[in-house]
């Protein structure tokens, strides 16, 4: 017998080990090449281990929720399989999977289950616009009676947009609540169900929230916060982006916003002031060479993550602005790899997406310093000139820092956050794109 032993893959610079959150097939399953076995989460991420070859599970090493190191062997696949048994254990597996889930999921109506489901749902791993379709997500498919066309329009948020069970499972509840409130509609009653008594909801935080919330305590916890505010006078910034916006595209076919700009005006800073691009372990202090920094990303659930422009100091305006567009994108369709939310020294957030004029944000761990970007807004203000002082329309911001004050005292954050402003109020409006 020809053996095959999966292990946790190395993911990033910082990840040591990862938890086991959901093995999706069982132990004498058939597994196809690329199809995802098991579920794993790092502090950082959610990812997907898939199968290198396919053959039949033998052995899981680990249990759910137990804890691996990177490199540590976790799953044995059986390689040495004949091609003509290939169908039929993939039947059999799925058909197994169906009695199974009938058993275990939360599915008010078991007796929906068809003994001889369509075999569109139940043997194609894919729909027609090539999404992957788990054997778990097909049974349930067929319990419920979603349809192919259906299962096109759920919005996956595994890995790679993949339909999770938790994915199908809402889209099945939302369709039978549709369907109960058509059905109240007609009868002119509103049933109200599974409400406390108080009407308040009671919504449970899904995993990457209990993240957030865990880390920012943590960050809190361990870092002495301090947060310095500055406004700024971009004028000058405004106006040429706005007169090159426009070239800027035709010519590279990306949008340039004003975070880049940002990002590089940071990066021009932190080498005016080393001790900035820090972090601390016991006492301690590490000075990072590479200037990376992470950019604060709202996720279409609410979540936050932060994916990271490693060396920026390397990089052009056109090359930060390039890897600001395809990690945002990225980031809010689930695609990020997990290398790419590692190894930040230096954390951007922008508020004034929001509307907001400042903020005072928590410091991304384990770094020392975080800016927050609040909403350009157009208003007087007095401007010098050798002739005296005039008021008049300006654009400004106001910029916050919160930073560390263990290593980071107000003068080096003050005098660090009035750097990036100079670099911003001098921008060159003639600057070539």
């Amino acid at each position: 017998m020809k053996q095959l032993g999966i292990r946790i893959p190395a993911m990033g610079e910082g990840i040591t080990e990862a938890s086991i959150m959901k093995y999706l097939k069982n132990v004498g399953d058939f597994v196809n090449e690329d199809e995802v076995i098991v579920e794993i989460a790092t502090d950082k991420i959610d990812t997907e281990i898939i199968a290198p070859k396919s053959g039949i599970i033998e052995k899981f090493l680990f249990k759910e929720g137990e804890t691996a190191q990177v490199g540590d062997l976790i799953v044995i696949i059986n390689i040495e399989i004949n091609e003509t048994s290939i169908d039929e254990v993939v039947k059999n597996e799925t058909l197994n999977t169906i009695k199974l889930e009938k058993n275990s999921l939360s599915i008010e109506d078991k007796s929906k289950i068809n003994p001889n489901p369509p075999e569109n749902i139940l043997y194609k791993s894919k729909t027609q616009s090539n999404r992957y379709l788990s054997p778990l997500v097909r049974s349930i498919a067929n319990i419920e009676g979603i349809s192919i066309e259906e299962l096109e329009k759920i919005s996956g948020t595994g890995l790679l947009n993949r339909i999770t069970k938790e994915d199908i499972i809402e889209f099945a509840k939302e369709r039978k609540d549709s369907d109960k409130s058509k059905a109240s509609d007609k009868s002119g009653k509103l049933e109200l169900t599974n409400l406390s008594s108080d009407l308040d909801e009671i919504v449970e935080m899904d995993r990457m929230r209990k993240l957030i919330s865990t880390h920012m305590i943590e960050s809190k916890r361990v870092s002495a916060h301090v947060t310095s505010f500055i406004e700024v006078d971009l004028t000058g910034l405004v106006t040429w982006r706005n007169m090159i916006k426009d070239a800027f595209y035709n010519k590279y076919k990306e949008k340039i916003t004003y975070t880049p700009i940002f990002i590089e005006a940071i990066a021009m800073a932190i080498k005016d002031f080393r001790m900035i691009n820090v972090s601390v372990e016991n006492t301690s202090i590490i000075i990072k060479k590479q200037i990376n920094i992470g950019m604060a990303t709202a996720l279409p659930n609410g979540n936050l993550i932060v994916p990271v422009i490693k060396n920026i100091s390397e990089l052009s305006l056109l090359e930060i602005t390039k890897k600001v567009n395809d990690l945002a994108e990225r980031a809010r369709s689930n695609k990020l790899k997990p290398n790419e939310i590692q190894g930040g020294t230096f954390t951007l957030t922008n508020v004034g997406t929001f509307g907001n004029l400042t903020g005072t944000p928590i410091i991304n761990q384990p770094e020392v310093a975080i800016m927050a970007i609040g909403a350009i807004k157009k208003k007087p203000a007095v401007i010098e000139t050798p002739f005296g002082d005039t008021i008049g329309i300006r654009h400004l911001m106001i910029m916050s820092m919160s930073y560390d004050h263990r290593v980071v005292d107000g003068a080096l954050g003050g005098m660090f956050l009035k750097r990036v402003a100079d670099i911003l109020e001098s921008f060159d409006i003639k600057r070539e794109i």
